[in-house]
Parts: C-alpha cells; structure tokens; sequence
C-alpha cells in the first residue's frame, strides 16, 4: 500500500524573473521550508494525463503577503516558475512536524472507526470541520446517517492511531 504524501503548500503564482513562487501554506508550521528542505513538487495532469512528480529543493523563503516567496534551485527563471502553478508542495507522512502528545493530524484521524466508550459503533470519521472554538468530526454511518461530534477532550475520549479507532463519550442530547 502506498502511503500519501501531506501537502504542505501550494503554489499560487510567480514572483519576479527569477524563478521564485508564491506559496500559500498548509501546515501550522512554516518553519518547514527553511532553505536546504527537501519537498516533493506534486502537479495534477490535463485531462487524459499524467502529472508530473519531482523533488524540489529549497533555497530561500522570505514572508509575503499572506503567502511565502521561495527560490526552489529546479526552478531558474519566470517560464519555469509559471508552468508550476497550482502544484501541491508535499512532504512523506515520516517527515511532518511532531505535534504535541493528544494532538493529531487530521490525515492521521480520517478513516477512522468511531465507538462510544460504551463500544457501540458510530461510524467512520469522514471530515472535521474547523468551526474556530473547537473542531468537530463528522461521523457517517450508512444505517445512522451522519452524526457532528465536537472534538473537545470531555467528548473524544481516547484515539488509537495503530487500530485506526477513537472513543468518545457523547453529551446528553447530541443525537436528538
């Protein structure tokens, strides 16, 4: 099984004649591209056509506005630079950022078969939602539908990377 790649930015244009790219992040952790960092440049293909896959290795970053500017050393001038917007900048599941302990990707949680802590089974973690005060996982389950959880410590109770399962403890009336 292959495992996928977690993108990290996405190229949203150029900037100047020298082959630098505005990056819009996708990670909490921007200090990833500091230069010397070794990133896989991933670019949809056409219709009918195979993208193009290749390592990329950062020179430079500097803020911009709301975006980075980064001087990637396959990339020489503006030409270069143009034919790769919109390509995702990624990175293998081995090489992101440690979180703290009880702090998980969401590609680590997704997929996931959701219990109450009583054992009765909920369904599968499909998407979570990012609500501002807490995130909120939605649960589907082909016979029961979709259920919205608040990803809160009182609620999620317990998560098992390993057998790809979370507990939770649901608050009186979430199901009414």
């Amino acid at each position: 099984m292959e495992t996928e790649r977690i993108g990290v930015g996405k190229i949203i244009g150029t900037h100047g004649i020298r082959g630098e790219v505005k990056v819009f992040p996708l990670t909490d952790f921007p200090e990833r591209f500091r230069p010397g960092t070794r990133l896989i440049l991933e670019q949809e293909g056409a219709e009918g056509r195979e993208g193009r896959t290749f390592p990329v290795t950062v020179i430079s970053v500097r803020p911009g506005k709301g975006n980075l500017i980064l001087k990637l050393a396959e990339i020489n001038d503006a030409d270069q630079a143009g034919a790769v917007r919109g390509a995702t900048l990624k990175v293998e599941p081995w090489e992101v950022e440690p979180l703290p302990e009880g702090h998980y990707y969401i590609y680590q949680l997704l997929g996931s078969r959701v219990y109450t802590t009583g054992g009765e089974f909920l369904g599968i973690l499909r998407d979570i939602l990012a609500t501002g005060a807490n995130d909120v996982y939605v649960v589907r389950n082909e016979d029961a539908g979709e259920i919205l959880i608040p990803a809160l410590k009182t609620v999620v109770r317990q998560v098992d990377l390993a057998r790809k399962e979370i507990r939770v403890e649901l608050p009186p009336g979430l199901r009414d």
